[in-house]
């Protein structure tokens, strides 16, 4: 006679035990990519969006402090356009980058250096900078993206353009070619003009060394519970920032938002990678807002 045991009793053995069950191998998280013209279309010129494709005040390179610290009302960034372009990152005590808004002396952190005057890293305004993570007919194009967080060996989960096949073959994180306005020609001819942005959460382990970092252009701010934990405005070659989430204050077994935001706007490459331990919940399609 053969017994069969039922899920409902394997279940409350393994919490008996403390045996709990184990990480996924991947995790996907779909966002919104919204595709914009660059500043030159159209026969006169100057005919697409202007914070695409510009060149900034002080020069290409790295620009903090251009967006508030918490996010606005509408979950969305706030341009504020008090920007500094980056002499040199805010590091750790092991001098790995990390942003502004978490410095800390007392940890033994370098604080950041900054060339003279403000700019705002080539953004037009506070109108224009609406239109990046808002659906706005005429203006951007809605697409859906999804990306796979592949397992690593160390525990943490990363995606690297360079090492998915779909992105090799496109030669860096070009998620929307010949889709939306199209490629606008040029060599390469790739989609350069783009926002992604996708909304997470994760459960925070104060025993956990829980940690999220990005390596890639241009533009990233990630906010976590609201507050501004990586700033790397502008656009620039891939930088990277890191967030060590024990120092954020957080409580031992809540649940927090990880909001995430991205632009690429020049033509010269795209890349894009993160790596984090959190074990991300897979989030749903933002809503966008909708076309006016």
């Amino acid at each position: 006679m053969q017994t069969f045991i039922s899920v409902t009793t394997i279940t409350a053995v393994s919490l008996m035990l403390g045996i709990t069950n184990p990480p996924p191998d991947t995790i996907e998280l779909t966002g919104t990519v919204r595709d914009f013209k660059e500043r030159s279309t159209g026969s006169g010129g100057g005919d697409g969006h202007p914070d695409f494709e510009v060149y900034p005040s002080k020069g290409y390179g790295q620009y903090c402090k251009n967006i508030a610290i918490k996010l606005g009302a509408d979950g969305n960034p706030v341009f504020i356009g008090s920007g500094k372009k980056v002499r040199w990152q805010c590091t750790d005590a092991n001098y790995q980058p990390i942003c502004w808004t978490v410095y800390d002396a007392s940890l033994g952190d370098h604080n950041i250096g900054y060339r003279d005057g403000t700019s705002t890293g080539g953004i037009e305004s506070a109108d224009t900078f609406n239109q990046w993570y808002n659906d706005v007919e005429g203006v951007n194009i809605n697409i859906p993206l999804t990306l796979t967080l592949v397992r690593q060996q160390d525990g943490s989960y990363v995606f690297d353009d360079t090492n998915d096949s779909y992105y090799q073959q496109l030669g860096g994180f070009f998620p929307i070619a010949n889709q939306g306005w199209g490629n606008p020609g040029g060599s390469p001819d790739r989609n350069f003009h783009f926002t992604f942005e996708l909304h997470t959460e994760f459960t925070y382990n104060e025993d956990g060394s829980q940690y999220f970092q990005f390596i890639g252009d241009d533009d990233v701010w990630v906010f976590i519970n609201g507050y501004l934990v990586i700033d790397l405005g502008g656009i620039h070659g891939a930088t990277e920032q890191n967030i060590d989430i024990s120092r954020l204050d957080l409580e031992d077994g809540e649940t927090y938002t990880l909001d995430f935001f991205f632009a690429e706007r020049h033509r010269t490459q795209s890349n894009f990678r993160f790596q984090t331990n959190l074990e991300l919940q897979e989030a749903d399609l933002p809503s966008g807002g909708g076309y006016d």
